[in-house]
């Protein structure tokens, strides 16, 4: 990666960071109330996706046609647009940025499967189940739009609360990382010694 685009980047997560972390409140504002538009439009009113964005594009094709004409009428230039326009590198950005997820799905998909960690194999079946009864109550649209609120609240809480946090976590994980072990110990271990055992009497039947 150049050393243009890094920093583009860091720029990006930094924004990122702004938003869920309430560092810029009129982004956060902005992104929190476009979501529950869309979602009480959607959702609560049942309009059409389609027709809730060519409403949205009107308005704002309409709001920039006046503003230019006024200011030409006024004698003064038009807004320059072209600061919206996707450079070459921010799209180097942006793929970068996806495969660096491709990436780390596919070594957390490793690390679930093929290591054959039970803790971690244990965590991403129970996080599943949650999601899928989660999902069995609302619709893609408003399990989304809860997941946006989440973003926007749970790292404020985290963030002020962080201490605290990361007592009662790894308590929980001390926790359950000693249930593993005893039933490890206790199940797991027994069950490949009886196995190991009937394959050795078997082998001794056989000689």
């Amino acid at each position: 990666m150049s050393a243009t685009s890094q920093p583009q980047s860091a720029n990006i997560s930094e924004i990122a960071r702004d938003i869920y972390l309430w560092r810029s409140k009129k982004l956060s504002v902005t992104v929190l109330t476009v979501a529950t538009a869309i979602w009480v439009l959607l959702d609560v009113y049942e309009f059409n996706f389609i027709t809730v964005a060519s409403w949205l594009s009107m308005f704002i094709v309409s709001s920039l046609f006046l503003y230019a004409n006024l200011l030409r009428l006024l004698g003064k230039q038009p807004p320059d647009l072209s600061g919206l326009e996707i450079t070459e590198e921010q799209a180097v950005v942006m793929a970068n940025s996806c495969r660096e997820m491709m990436e780390e799905f596919v070594r957390w998909m490793f690390r679930v499967s093929a290591e054959g960690d039970w803790f971690e194999f244990a965590k991403t079946v129970a996080g599943l189940l949650l999601l899928s009864y989660v999902a069995s109550c609302c619709d893609l649209l408003t399990l989304l739009y809860i997941g946006i609120v989440t973003c926007m609240t749970i790292p404020v809480m985290y963030a002020k609360n962080e201490e605290k946090i990361k007592r009662c976590r790894d308590w929980i994980m001390a926790e359950l990382r000693w249930f593993y072990e005893m039933i490890d110990n206790k199940v797991i271990k027994n069950i490949k010694n009886r196995m190991s055992v009937v394959k050795e009497t078997k082998h001794k039947k056989v000689q």
